[in-house]
């Protein structure tokens, strides 16, 4: 099985299966190639369940065109900025600046310094989870985790976020 092998200071052996596909074994400097390739084929049945799904995101998701792309970062543009001053003043808050980005693994972070950044890609989900993901990088403003209290502050602006979140998965 083809695998990327990255070696570091860490003290154990993880494999992570990646889009692409591709599968990345992350391993500690001294570990014999031998041991890293039983622990591969140890995993083997699990690996290719991962790379099975990934696959089948891939087939399911594709990614949108380079005009879709364009219309998405417009429309991401020219619709969450307001939606992120809507909410600020409902909770009280005060970002300290507002981005669209490309991430592909996250749909929002918010900074030490409380700038929020959102990716365009939330805007292929419906405006309620939209709305979420708004609020909850708000929440971390105020709470830079996510302890009782960070949903606490999310309930309050949103009754419903299971819900909203739980749309996010689908």
């Amino acid at each position: 099985m083809d695998f990327t092998l990255i070696r570091s200071r860490r003290k154990t052996i993880a494999i992570q299966v990646k889009s692409g596909p591709e599968v990345v074994v992350r391993a500690p400097m001294r570990m014999a190639k031998r041991d890293i390739g039983k622990f591969v084929e140890k995993h083997r049945g699990w690996i290719e369940k991962q790379l099975a799904a990934v696959i089948a995101h891939g087939l399911k998701n594709p990614e949108p065109t380079d005009a879709q792309i364009a219309e998405l970062k417009a429309r991401a543009k020219a619709e969450i900025p307001p939606r992120v001053d809507v909410f600020a003043k409902i909770m009280g808050l005060c970002p300290s600046g507002v981005k669209i980005t490309s991430a592909r693994t996250r749909f929002g972070s918010c900074s030490a310094k409380n700038s929020l950044c959102f990716s365009w890609r939330l805007m292929m989900y419906p405006q309620e989870a939209v709305d979420y993901v708004i609020v909850h990088e708000l929440a971390h403003i105020v709470h830079k985790n996510h302890g009782r209290d960070f949903y606490r502050t999310i309930e309050q602006a949103l009754p419903d976020y299971v819900w909203r979140r739980s749309l996010l998965k689908r």
